[in-house]
């Protein structure tokens, strides 16, 4: 696999102690295919009548998959899209952002995957930054605002899907919109993708080839395109399916999004790498969801913590939804020790913590399936797992020397999974990746067992009277009040202690609590200094597509 240079880990992490925690399965050698392209062909070559997308009462083969992307491709290289060239995907989790994605790979291309709730502004950044020549996109949003979005920038050719398609039912819920008429200025996908068209020959992408320019959620500045290399998916695709074993052909459920690096390599790529199939829903709703886990009966699932609490909270929720599941893992977004016990004890599955970012192409660290992650009892923050046997995870200082185990540090990660850096930004590149190791700007800690334990990000850190205060902490103890659903702590100006902490909660349906009882229940727990002093009640906390809790709009809102 391809990409920058990366030093040899020394000292005491270099050990591994983790490796220890790890089942033979999880430390046997893989041998990843080189990219999804191959691993979707050798299943369509292997079950090619098996079912590779489910879209509500919409199936596609994996042969029907395969033709249908070979098509876009063959469309895409005869509009003049060269290898190399970049194809941003704006869609929801359907059948055509599968067909996007594998059209535009199969055509050499490399793929920018686009948040759909992004503004235009944001758009165009991402259209600029990368200067994307195809956009792939929703009917609506083109009709909407990408139209003039795209005006200006270096797009050239644009496809644009009806999400209605591909199914016959639906769900008014989240499909509730009305067929528009084709646009005079762009072609439709499906009716592209149905032309028979070959795909380009000699344009097979390869390992270290970019697969994705993947652009962070620009929490501190301008957001940047982190370069995911094919091999860099494969592998950790590979490491899923292979760590995390549901049987071959077996559903996953695609509750992440797949313009996520989680739904793209959990889901989209580990499925593909199994032969399985996809069952897709567009976008996250609980009742949605529910109904979908009942007829498809699904063995795998990956989400954040919030789409956990949501399905909790639902009041159709009954254990046979669950019933199906042999592995549901979470990531993303933290994962409160009380949502693993209640979920558990509320419907059967133990959520498998997990950890990672875009600029680890997912995980680099996982609970293994045989194992429970342990609680730390002195902040009582959940480990999100050990990290895999060719990774390296060190916790450093300031200077990048390795910190003694239990001491808190900054999470730096070596290994097969990190990219090479970030898309035309030599100088970001430079200081997140020094030495080809990824500094994540998260902080934790790990233990003599090899568990990690992800504290907070650094940014987020509260300084209340000259004492670190780490949100994390504070939101894990809310989330043990019976009332709280979801909960995030911010630190606010306060003249006296320079920061002090404030707490924003939405309560679980039909439960009740006052910011006076949910601030004492904190005092109870927490020393003086962490406990909030201001506790603020909204009916839903801001949060990305991917479900992270926003803390930064909440900063605003203070």
């Amino acid at each position: 696999m391809g990409g920058r240079s990366v030093s040899a880990p020394t000292g005491h992490y270099a050990a591994k102690p983790w490796l220890g925690r790890l089942s033979a399965a999880q430390l046997a050698d893989v041998a990843p295919a080189p990219t999804v392209v191959h691993s979707f062909r050798a299943a369509a070559a292997r079950v090619p009548e098996h079912t590779a997308l489910a879209y509500f009462d919409g199936r596609l083969s994996y042969a029907e998959t395969d033709a249908l992307s070979d098509s876009v491709a063959g469309y895409l290289a005869a509009r003049g899209l060269g290898r190399g060239d970049r194809v941003a995907i704006m869609l929801q989790n359907s059948p055509h952002f599968v067909l996007a994605l594998l059209g535009a790979w199969k055509a050499g291309a490399t793929v920018v995957p686009v948040n759909p709730m992004y503004k235009s502004g944001e758009v165009r950044h991402v259209l600029h930054d990368a200067e994307v020549t195809a956009l792939i996109c929703s009917d609506r949003a083109w009709d909407a605002y990408l139209r003039d979005t795209a005006a200006e920038s270096p797009v050239r050719i644009v496809l644009t899907a009806c999400e209605l398609d591909l199914q016959t039912r639906g769900d008014a819920r989240v499909l509730s919109f009305e067929r528009l008429p084709q646009a005079s200025d762009a072609e439709d996908l499906l009716t592209v993708a149905r032309a028979g068209t070959l795909p380009p020959a000699e344009r097979e992408p390869t390992a270290d080839g970019i697969a994705l320019i993947s652009y962070t959620s620009g929490t501190s500045g301008t957001p940047k395109g982190a370069m995911n290399l094919h091999g860099n998916i494969t592998y950790n695709a590979e490491r899923q399916r292979r760590g995390h074993p549901v049987p071959e052909g077996a559903t996953y459920f695609a509750l992440a999004p797949l313009f996520h690096i989680t739904g793209m390599v959990c889901q989209l790529a580990a499925c593909a790498a199994n032969a399985g199939a996809l069952a897709l829903a567009y976008r996250f709703d609980a009742g949605v969801v529910l109904d979908a886990f009942a007829e498809h009966r699904p063995a795998y699932t990956v989400g954040p913590s919030t789409a956990f609490m949501a399905l909790a909270a639902h009041p159709a929720v009954t254990r046979d939804h669950f019933t199906s599941f042999q592995v549901i893992s979470s990531g993303g977004a933290p994962l409160p020790p009380a949502l693993v016990e209640k979920f558990r004890a509320d419907f059967g599955p133990y959520i498998r913590n997990g950890y990672g970012l875009t600029e680890c192409t997912a995980p680099c660290a996982s609970v293994p399936p045989e194992r429970e992650a342990p609680v730390d009892p002195v902040s009582g923050t959940l480990s999100v797992g050990v990290p895999g046997p060719d990774t390296v995870v060190r916790i450093v200082d300031e200077k990048g020397q390795d910190v003694p185990f239990g001491e808190q540090g900054e999470i730096a990660v070596t290994g097969p999974q990190v990219v090479p850096g970030y898309w035309r930004r030599a100088e970001a590149t430079r200081q997140g990746f020094p030495e080809g190791e990824l500094r994540t700007g998260d902080i934790g800690f790990m233990d003599t067992d090899g568990w990690l334990y992800v504290v907070d990000r650094k940014k987020d850190m509260i300084n209340a009277s000259g004492f670190k205060v780490w949100p994390r902490e504070v939101e894990d103890v809310l989330y043990g009040h019976p009332a709280v659903r979801e909960a995030a702590v911010v630190g606010v100006p306060d003249s006296y202690r320079g920061e002090s902490v404030k707490a924003y909660v939405s309560l679980r349906p039909g439960a009740s609590a006052d910011p006076a009882e949910l601030g004492a229940y904190c005092k109870e727990r927490l020393a003086a200094y962490k406990y909030p002093r201001e506790v603020e009640i909204l009916p839903e906390l801001p949060k990305t597509t991917s479900g992270k809790i926003l803390r930064r709009e909440l900063r605003s809102h203070s």
